[in-house]
């Protein structure tokens, strides 16, 4: 419609009027659309939300509870929920601290707060930084439950769709009763009775002012200001917390003066120091040990916790200046009691138990020597410590000398080196490799000469698995660390059953092996693992002495300890015997306190086949006198070989014919008793008495051998 001046003529509307009243019909239009759409959109999700009581059931996350062996709680992992709290039951100033600090207009808004938004856009406009838009209470009750933590404006706008549907669907109090029992506090903890439970050791209906501060105070971030994390930082946020609760009027100043934070009292952290390097490695397995569960499980472990206790004290305790340990304590069925993968987990979580790769050194010799057993020889062969050089290699025992004719009990005892190689040279490298891999070594093994010294790297939880082995009797030893898993309602998921049924060598093999090892620390290099009761053990050292080890067994329990640099660099004074040894020792003592003093079974029981000479091949009485030749053939008197002479002879008398017996056809054939090797003492015509090898323990002998063990 035109509007006409006095002089009758039309004057055209003002554009800019008209625009601007278009728009404002625009935006009507589409507020009132938009309004719709929102209410519509509104009802549809209220009318999808869950029940109340199906909100309160609902978890968010699996919780794994891990128990040791006697049934103590040592650690949680996910989300603890604690106890359900109603909204009466939740103090007050826990009520108001959150509030206060996380949405102070909480009972007046309609689940988004249009006034906080209107602040956070002026702001921004007005060049105070990015737009920066608070959620409410009920908003970040929503995206606890039902959304992910992205920042696209499309989950803000579900977000805010489900904060208005809350809103009508179910009363204040119901929303902060929701939330308090839901909201993440960080360190796994799911509501106000959780981080109660873990921050202070008691349960939320007791919450003082103070501690209500440091729990409100997290939500803003769990992982910064988490009493687990850092105490100072939680403090100095509670702080922030009493202050805005002074400001908006829940507490008077009197009251925020009186909340003395310092004086409160933080519960002791659970499994956050060496119970840490177990549960790495043991809980990771249950994803092969039970199909997918998304509900709480409770863990029983095989771990001991005196044990660890004991593991811990002796690593920290012994390990050079700048260095580092590991311990591993396995029981007769492969169950772990003891993991310590470092001096501290909390400053280095790398657990050098079951991960690092470290050269064994003189501890490698158990696999030597069981080769070398298995192949025929026994712990009273003489052999021979002299120098020897093997396809250009030439090994040498630590301090350069060398013993002579002596037995194989004794080269084991002193770790001679020159002895080890010439095993290795008789039965193969690739003999003592394929032992090796028999007794649980999993790392690659080199078959070069000096593979006989430890050259190879190993991990050291294999090395305890193969002195278990020994200790067995020869059956193999698997580690485990779970023995079973159960639903929080007590439903078994899984139950371990020990398999002792493989059997690696002949009994006698790990007798012989024994009766080594316990010589090596009656009088040998591991004489500083004695315990008061039989020990049987190794030692390792290796070039530069960049490595110690002692492993070895006692009354069922059998343990490996390692020290060095992560680096590889030397470590001065480091060796098997040294202070690896002690932690052993000081370990064991603790270990095996309360088991019975067991002795080791050391008896060779050779099988029939090679035991030498067969007693049932006897005929007839043993006076009767056969003589035979070189070959063991029946020869008349007189033929190939002339009767021996009791006694050596005495001229003139009349000799008796010798009594056909073992020493008998041993000197009629002139052959030694012990196997001809090349690094075993060769025979040669000598009386019928064999001088006896010597004895490690003799005063004459032990001080000529007493020196640590070779490279």
């Amino acid at each position: 419609m035109a509007v006409k001046d006095k002089g009758g003529t039309a004057a055209p509307r003002s554009g800019a009027r008209l625009w601007f009243w278009r728009i404002v019909k625009i935006g009507a239009a589409t507020s009132f659309f938009g309004l719709i759409a929102l209410v519509v959109a509104v009802a549809t999700v209220m009318g999808s939300l869950p029940s109340f009581n199906d909100l309160k059931s609902s978890p968010n996350g699996q919780m794994i509870l891990v128990k040791a062996a006697d049934g103590t709680e040592i650690m949680q992992l996910g989300p603890s929920f604690g106890e359900w709290l109603d909204i009466e039951d939740i103090p007050q100033v826990m009520k108001d601290a959150m509030i206060s600090v996380e949405d102070r207009r909480f009972a007046y808004h309609p689940g988004v707060d249009v006034i906080g938004i209107g602040r956070a856009i002026f702001t921004t406009a007005s060049g105070g930084g990015r737009l920066r838009a608070t959620s409410t209470i009920t908003q970040q009750l929503a995206r606890n439950i039902f959304l992910s933590n992205s920042r696209s404006y499309t989950r803000k706008i579900r977000e805010g769709i489900l904060a208005l549907a809350l809103e009508q669907k179910f009363s204040k109090d119901q929303i902060l009763e929701l939330y308090l029992n839901k909201v993440y506090f960080g360190g796994g903890a799911y509501g106000v009775d959780s981080a109660s439970r873990k921050f202070f050791n008691h349960d939320a209906t007791t919450l003082s002012l103070a501690e209500a501060a440091i729990i409100a105070g997290l939500v803003k971030a769990p992982s910064r200001y988490s009493p687990t994390a850092d105490s100072e930082a939680a403090i100095g946020r509670a702080g922030v917390v009493l202050q805005v609760m002074q400001d908006v009027g829940t507490i008077t100043p009197a009251q925020a003066a009186e909340a003395d934070l310092d004086a409160v009292k933080f519960a002791p952290e659970k499994g956050q120091n060496s119970v840490r390097y177990f549960t790495d490695w043991a809980l990771p397995q249950l994803d092969t040990l039970i199909e997918g569960n998304d509900e709480p499980i409770v863990v029983w472990t095989t771990l001991d916790l005196n044990m660890q206790r004991a593991g811990t004290a002796a690593i920290q305790a012994y390990v050079p200046g700048g260095a580092q340990g590991a311990l591993v304590a396995l029981d007769r069925d492969g169950a772990v009691r003891a993991m310590v993968g470092g001096t501290d987990y909390v400053t280095s979580n790398y657990n050098r138990a079951v991960s690092a790769l470290r050269q064994p050194g003189s501890a490698w010799k158990l696999f030597v020597y069981m080769a070398a057993l298995e192949a025929g020889y026994k712990p009273e062969d003489i052999v021979t410590d002299a120098p020897i050089t093997i396809g250009g290699w030439t090994p040498r025992n630590s301090g350069g000398s060398y013993a002579g004719d002596i037995s194989l009990r004794t080269a084991f005892a002193y770790s001679k080196n020159t002895v080890a190689a010439r095993i290795g040279e008789d039965v193969g490298t690739s003999t003592i490799a394929n032992m090796a891999r028999r007794f649980g070594i999993t790392t690659p093994i080199t078959t070069l000469p000096s593979m006989v010294l430890g050259s190879s790297e190993v991990r050291v939880i294999d090395m305890v698995r193969a002195f278990a082995g020994v200790s067995s009797g020869g059956v193999a030893i698997a580690p485990y660390g779970i023995t079973k898993v159960t639903t929080s309602k007590g439903e078994l998921l899984y139950q371990h059953e020990a398999d002792m049924s493989q059997v690696l060598v002949p009994p006698y093999v790990t007798a012989g092996m024994t009766d080594l090892l316990q010589t090596a620390v009656n009088v040998g290099t591991g004489r500083a693992a004695q315990i008061g009761r039989p020990v049987a053990g190794k030692t390792g050292t290796t070039n530069s002495n960049k490595d110690g080890w002692f492993l070895g067994f006692s009354s069922g329990i059998t343990t490996g300890v390692w020290m060095g640099r992560d680096d590889a660099r030397p470590v001065g004074g480091l060796q098997g015997g040294t202070a690896p040894a002690r932690a052993f020792a000081a370990f064991m003592k603790v270990a095996v306190a309360k088991r019975k003093i067991e002795p080791f079974e050391t008896e060779l029981k050779l099988p029939e086949s090679e035991l030498e000479p067969d007693d049932e091949a006897y005929f007839g009485s043993p006076d009767d006198v056969i003589f035979i030749d070189e070959n063991g053939n029946p020869v008349g008197q007189g033929e190939g070989i002339s009767p021996p002479q009791n006694g050596g002879g005495i001229p003139g008398e009349a000799q008796q014919p010798e009594r056909l017996d073992e020493n008998f056809i041993d000197r009629a054939l002139g052959r030694d008793t012990q196997p001809q090797r090349p690094q075993v003492r060769q025979a040669e015509p000598r009386p019928p008495v064999r001088r006896p090898p010597p004895n490690p323990q003799d005063d004459r002998v032990a001080p000529r051998l007493r020196e640590e063990e070779g490279q």
